[in-house]
């Protein structure tokens, strides 16, 4: 099974990407994971898919990664994901400076994602 990540480049993300993955497991909803944050502080956060209609379902699924194995992606909808600290109570909002926007994350086999 592959996994296609095609993000546009939008208010959640300045960045577009377009990558194809193999995927050893199948997706699951995924609303938390252990991240960076924008600063380098390694977090609980919060996550969520982003489209170019607001927040979305975002998933978390095992791929292949070249050179390591295996590997966790996380990932949304047309403009990526979107993460905040786990503990926030705050709505999801593009224009937090709280807030941060991914095309996706390529995480670690062993990262916790809920």
């Amino acid at each position: 099974m592959f996994i296609e990540v095609d993000v546009s480049a939008g208010d959640n993300c300045p960045e577009s990407l377009m990558l194809m993955f193999n995927g050893l497991s199948d997706p699951v909803p995924a609303s938390r994971v252990f991240s960076t944050d924008p600063t380098g502080t390694d977090l609980m956060c919060a996550v969520t898919g982003w489209s170019s209609l607001g927040p979305c379902p975002a998933y978390s699924a095992t791929v292949e990664e070249s050179g390591e194995g295996s590997a966790v992606l996380v990932y949304g909808g047309d403009e990526g994901i979107r993460l905040k600290p786990a503990d926030s109570e705050e709505e999801w909002d593009v224009t937090s400076p709280y807030q941060w926007g991914e095309p996706c994350l390529l995480l670690p086999r062993d990262t916790e994602v809920g």
